[in-house]
């Protein structure tokens, strides 16, 4: 493997200034996640739960399950909505919320 291809530390948090050259294959292959398609959203969730926990390194936290949320919910309707060429009807049906619940994500997240 060229470690140097993967010579994304700068990238990633607590790791600036590591060269790839002290890591070994497996901590590599760690901190590359697979690609999206590859890998379930449940265990992409886990997988990225699991980093935040390593880089919280003891700190406290507070409203974790509100910070969660508003990571994954804007992508989530901006999928959605691009998915459905806009149509924000077909796209509060997919998602199970009435066009009007919808219509006020779409503007929290600035996404109309």
């Amino acid at each position: 493997m060229n470690r140097d291809a993967l010579n994304r530390n700068a990238e990633l948090p607590g790791l600036e200034g590591v060269p790839c050259a002290d890591l070994t294959e497996q901590e590599i292959a760690d901190l590359v996640p697979p690609h999206p398609a590859e890998q379930p959203l449940r265990e992409a969730v886990e997988a990225a739960m699991r980093r935040y926990f390593e880089h919280l390194d003891g700190g406290t936290v507070t409203d974790l399950y509100a910070m969660v949320m508003a990571e994954v919910e804007a992508p989530l309707l901006a999928s959605v909505l691009e998915y459905t060429q806009g149509n924000q009807t077909r796209a509060a049906e997919m998602l199970g919320l009435n066009r009007g619940t919808l219509r006020k994500k779409l503007k929290q997240h600035d996404l109309i």
